[in-house]
């Protein structure tokens, strides 16, 4: 029963189309511009989600950004023109993927710059205990463990 019920979820996940905010009312009638301000519409944050595109947001700033992105491409402008105006306009917190430029640098190899310095860190770690661990002298065996010794090897050689 619990398997079946499983196989009926994970169909109905699968057939589930798209779920995307975009209103009936916000659709260009000319598909290639409507195709245009989709693809722009995922590239840009929702300033109230923040984790989400303004295509799959339902907050009302959503819309007018969706809704601004279509103004703009009716107006003519290119897809570049119209990101620029809204990076303007709010700045580059409303792109998903930032732009490497100046100003992000620090974002973009931030990640990678601490990747790296925890695995160098790590190597140097290991390499210090190696040689740590080569120089430590082993203490010489005391009377009594020598006896214990001789004993369980004498057992040993009897046994074999």
């Amino acid at each position: 029963m619990r398997r079946m019920m499983s196989a009926i979820v994970a169909l109905m996940l699968l057939a589930a189309p798209a779920v995307h905010a975009v209103q009936p009312d916000e659709i260009m009638a000319d598909p290639i511009k409507e195709a245009r301000a989709r693809e722009l519409s995922r590239e840009l944050r929702c300033m109230v989600c923040q984790n989400q595109s303004i295509d799959d947001s339902d907050a009302p700033l959503a819309r007018d950004l969706r809704l601004l992105v279509r103004e703009r491409i009716a107006a003519g402008d290119s897809n570049s023109q119209v990101l620029d105006f809204l990076v303007a306009r709010y700045g580059e917190f409303v792109l998903l993927r930032p732009r490497f430029e100046r100003q992000t640098m620090l974002l973009w190899l931030l990640a990678p710059l601490l990747l790296a310095g925890g695995g160098f860190a790590l190597w140097r770690q290991n390499r210090r205990r190696a040689r740590e661990g080569a120089n430590v002298p082993t203490p010489p065996l005391t009377p009594d463990e020598e006896a214990k010794l001789a004993a369980l090897m004498s057992e040993d050689a009897k046994s074999s």
